[in-house]
């Protein structure tokens, strides 16, 4: 509910005369703009300054780009990165916007490279040596800003690294692609545990990155394991899936680890995998899978988990902020 609706219905409730009311409204402060809105606003545009400027100079070059040679092109890339990097460390104001627009060119560098001189590396190697060139700069920011885009930078080299093993389609959930796909996956939480409170003394990450980690990590592992689940080998997959996934909501609902976007990222990953357990067991133990029943008790079934699910996410949000306030008093 509207906060203004709010104490206007309870002062109509408890009869405040229009004197009260007025003194209720304006120790609420609710004409006052937001505390930290002038920042917040200041630092927003200048991040949206620091991507417009590397989608403008992907444009610039892009119609001017016959007119350079190779040395020409290499050139004004490699100056694309070093002048934000230096002017990052030199403008604290902007750093993070800065330091976003050299984070974009370097993979504007390595992509050029590859197209150039055709080294035959696979895409993923690419994406690792943008992650690997963007963790100093990274680190050296500190911010949400470069640590999100990096994020993705990174799970798709793990990803990509996936596919050049031969895990993508099918092959990747039988048993042979086991011990692979473990590995990706623990590569992929390692990410996770690195931008949590437990490396946030050393990444400096904040939340967004460290949820931009678990949301990528949760539809990578929760896709194999749904996909394990046709192929008559892939138990193993699905139920290491499973496993990670209720160890990963209960770090979450720690209070030292709580998140409430991560925890219900992790829960919808959950249920999507329990539901389709559940639709495997019941769809192979029916005789006549087109039986109206087998479907109702279907959706019944997704329909409790996912209540039970919303329920255990708001007891431990509940539970979370009762103990922050009694901390607080």
């Amino acid at each position: 509910m509207n906060i203004r609706m709010a104490l206007l219905e309870r002062a109509a409730t408890a009869g405040l005369p229009a004197e009260q009311l007025r003194t209720l409204l304006g120790a609420a402060a609710l004409d006052e703009p937001p505390a930290g809105l002038a920042a917040r606003t200041a630092r927003g545009l200048a991040v949206a300054a620091g991507a417009l400027a590397g989608f403008a100079l992907v444009l610039w070059i892009a119609a001017n780009w016959t007119t350079f040679g190779r040395t020409g092109r290499f050139a004004l890339l490699q100056a694309a990165v070093l002048v934000p990097g230096v002017a990052a460390w030199a403008w604290p104001q902007a750093r993070a916007a800065l330091a976003l627009l050299a984070l974009l060119a370097i993979g504007a560098l390595w992509a050029f490279f590859g197209q150039t001189y055709q080294t035959g590396a696979d895409a993923w190697q690419l994406f690792a040596l943008w992650a690997g060139l963007g963790l100093p700069l990274a680190l050296g920011v500190r911010s949400d800003v470069v640590w999100t885009p990096w994020v993705v930078v990174a799970v798709t080299a793990v990803v990509l690294w996936m596919e050049a093993s031969g895990l993508s389609g099918w092959r990747g959930v039988r048993a042979e692609g086991l011990p692979l796909t473990l590995a990706a996956w623990c590569a992929l939480i390692g990410l996770v545990l690195a931008l949590s409170p437990l490396g946030r003394r050393v990444t400096g990450a904040g939340a967004w990155a460290m949820r931009t980690a678990v949301v990528l990590t949760a539809v990578v592992i929760s896709l194999r394991g749904l996909m394990a689940l046709f192929e008559s080998d892939g138990d193993p997959l699905y139920f290491s899936a499973l496993a990670l996934f209720v160890a990963a909501a209960i770090v979450l609902s720690r209070r030292a680890f709580f998140d409430l976007f991560a925890l219900s990222a992790v829960a919808l990953a959950l249920d999507a995998l329990l539901v389709a357990g559940f639709a495997r067991v019941l769809l192979d133990g029916s005789g006549a899978r087109d039986s109206a029943g087998i479907w109702l008790l279907l959706g019944l079934l997704a329909a409790g988990v996912l209540a039970a699910s919303v329920q255990a996410v708001m007891h431990v949000a509940r539970t979370v902020a009762a103990h922050d306030e009694g901390g607080a008093a």
